[in-house]
């Protein structure tokens, strides 16, 4: 398996290299070189930002073929509780549930199950008082690679369990074994996703050593043939087993209210994530306790492969939780199943070097570099800062002269030189300049 997997990915064809894209990225993982599109793997968070803001489709996300259900002898749906905010006018949340078993799945199991028994496994470790405070929310798969590439500061204060996706998918293949007597090879988990970086989650997961999900299936992709099935069931099969707290996770907020604490903070949307990131590596953002942050404006019903529009998918979620119980009883969680196997370590993608004198020449290189630069952060040299363009410059990647304002300069003086050449006399052309 790749080290940088990614979900999000470039067609090249469709790309008109402007600098939407660019200006966009959290992480500054792209470049417009020669007119296209480049996308620095080692940067990348599969936030799916580039795909929302660019107007020639260029980026895509990649997702699995209902197809791959074929190469299990028993499959299993892990809905995201984003999917049933979908849907218009959902009292009943089993219509859901017996669509998706009418698509040919032999299980479903509710991701919002999961989710709720998260929060209790943090509701006890956080009484423990062993967590460093403020705890930050593992659930955004986006975010912990933010942290792990942009705040090598905050690593250790992100909650160390698995995601709620993560978890489902192992709690449903384990009691699917039992019931069925197949290995569990011979099962698969498939999650009905609203965001690419769950997909990447799920092929190069970060905590876990490996994921118990076989695939992940866009919500835009199912949503149609799902929607056909719901609409001819006539009594939907009992098949719920999760409440409101659960499926509030599909939403900013939402994991942060299943906790029942007061002094916690919840943002969304990538850039104010950051902003928030950025005040907690210099501690000023008080005294909380917990902060969840999702990368998609609104929580995951803003997920790029989502169908619906954010805020309405909210208030569809917000009228079902009044037709749900607060939340579903579940046996005793063990903690101990659910924490990561491996610690959050800092990525160093963004160091200049691994040897400390070499970088900071290069350190020292890109401020010379950033004064002789017009500091305007306009893009056009293809880097989406001034300064990313120094640094580009001092790793060789690019030249000063591909900032179109030291380039006209160049031509100017280019122009007074001939210029002057011009009014010489044949003595004097003679000469070097």
């Amino acid at each position: 398996m790749s080290e940088f997997f990614h979900s999000v990915t470039l067609d090249a064809e469709k790309c008109r290299g402007c600098t939407n894209c660019l200006r966009r990225c959290p992480t500054q993982a792209i470049r417009v070189r020669d007119g296209k599109a480049r996308i620095l793997s080692e940067k990348c968070l599969d936030c799916g930002e580039c795909i929302r803001v660019c107007p020639y489709h260029a980026k895509k996300a990649v997702f699995d073929s209902m197809d791959r259900m074929q190469e299990f002898d028993y499959t299993i749906a892990l809905p995201a509780p984003t999917l049933y905010g979908q849907f218009n006018n959902l009292r009943n949340v089993d219509y859901v549930l017996t669509g998706l078993l009418q698509l040919g799945f032999d299980k479903v199991y509710e991701v919002s199950k999961s989710a709720e028994i998260i929060s209790e496994t943090t509701r006890r470790l956080m009484e423990t008082g062993n967590l460093a405070r403020p705890v930050i929310s593992s659930a955004c798969p986006a975010v912990v690679r933010l942290i792990r590439v942009r705040f090598p500061n905050l690593c250790h204060l992100v909650l160390p369990l698995v995601s709620p996706m993560h978890a489902a998918a192992k709690a449903a293949k384990v009691e699917a074994a039992a019931q069925t007597g197949l290995p569990l090879q011979r099962i698969g988990a498939f999650f009905i996703t609203p965001c690419p970086a769950k997909v990447t989650d799920i092929r190069s997961p970060v905590g876990p050593d490996q994921s118990w999900v076989d695939g992940a299936f866009a919500i835009s992709d199912i949503y149609p043939r799902l929607l056909e099935k719901m609409n001819r069931v006539e009594i939907p099969e009992p098949v719920a087993d999760s409440g409101a707290l659960g499926v509030s996770w599909a939403s900013s907020g939402g994991e942060s209210t299943a906790l029942l604490r007061e002094k916690y903070l919840a943002a969304d949307g990538i850039e104010n994530v950051i902003a928030v990131l950025e005040n907690l590596d210099t501690e000023q953002v008080g005294e909380l306790e917990f902060i969840e942050l999702n990368a998609c404006s609104g929580g995951c019903v803003g997920g790029v492969l989502t169908v619906a529009n954010p805020f309405v998918a909210k208030a569809r979620l917000h009228r079902l939780r009044n037709h749900l119980p607060p939340a579903s009883i579940h046996p005793e969680s063990n903690a101990a199943s659910m924490r990561w196997e491996n610690p959050l370590e800092y990525t160093r993608v963004m160091q200049l070097s691994d040897n400390l004198t070499e970088a900071m020449t290069m350190m020292q290189e890109i401020d010379r570099l950033c004064a002789l630069l017009p500091g305007l952060d306009c893009g056009s040299c293809g880097a989406p800062t001034c300064r990313t363009h120094a640094e580009d410059i001092v790793k060789g990647n690019a030249l000063l002269n591909d900032c179109l304002f030291i380039l006209r300069e160049q031509a100017e003086a280019a122009g007074i030189n001939l210029s002057g050449l011009y009014h010489r006399t044949p003595e004097e052309t003679e000469k070097p300049l």
